[in-house]
């Protein structure tokens, strides 16, 4: 019985120590090759159809794309998203107790997070996947820097029914390139980020007016994103 125990035992780290091999090589590999496709896009297509059912990107690196588009996922998303390790803590205490008292569930999930979420996982609500995504955040925070983390957001981020990425979304929404982007379009692109498929930028509903002058307030007040000049 002992050393079938000590057996099981032993299978069961190797499967741990493969595990975290292979997760920890697919994050590095990552922080220098650009991920052609994720499982949300994956997902999100195998559950269209007609039109939707289409995976439309194009990436771009991060100087290529507007510092409007970084300074407004920034500032809507996660304004503390140089200052934190991948886990904003008072946001995420702010939220569970706002989920108590409140019918409507809000998050608090950082840049980083969503790029955990986005790129190696799924986007199902489970004690599962909100643990996978705290182990690959830990991961990317730690092998990648800020910029690589922010490029990698605004080319795989969701921005509307089978689009995906900011240069595509200006391209179908704007008819130009993400570099040209504008604070108020890019505003508009952040605006729409709660909810993308419902969401439009173009003929925005008034909950998303209000929220694009809320991100443009938060921009101005941010100022600039020149922090990313110092890092590697």
């Amino acid at each position: 019985m002992k050393k079938l125990v000590k057996n099981i035992s032993r299978f069961i780290l190797k499967i741990i120590l493969l595990l975290l091999i292979i997760t920890t090589s697919w994050v590095l590999l990552y922080r220098y090759v650009n991920p052609p496709i994720t499982p949300l896009m994956v997902i999100r297509y195998l559950e269209s159809d007609g039109q939707s059912r289409r995976i439309l990107k194009t990436w771009k690196d991060y100087d290529s794309i507007s510092d409007n588009m970084a300074l407004a996922v920034v500032a809507s998303e996660d304004q503390k998203f140089f200052e934190h390790h991948g886990f904003d803590f008072n946001a995420i205490r702010g939220a569970a107790i706002n989920n108590i008292s409140d019918d409507r569930v809000k998050g608090a999930s950082t840049i980083t997070q969503q790029v955990a979420k986005n790129v190696f996982l799924w986007p199902e609500r489970s004690w599962l996947r909100k643990g996978a995504e705290a182990y690959f955040t830990v991961l990317i925070e730690t092998f990648w820097s800020k910029k690589r983390i922010l490029e990698v957001y605004l080319n795989v981020v969701e921005m509307g029914k089978g689009i995906y990425g900011a240069e595509r979304a200006s391209r179908v929404y704007f008819d130009k390139p993400s570099a040209k982007l504008t604070k108020d379009e890019a505003a508009l692109l952040a605006a729409i980020l709660p909810s993308p498929r419902r969401m439009s930028p173009v003929s925005p509903s008034s909950y998303v007016n209000n929220r694009r002058q809320w991100i443009r307030d938060q921009m101005d007040n941010i100022g600039n994103l020149n922090i990313l000049t110092k890092d590697p």
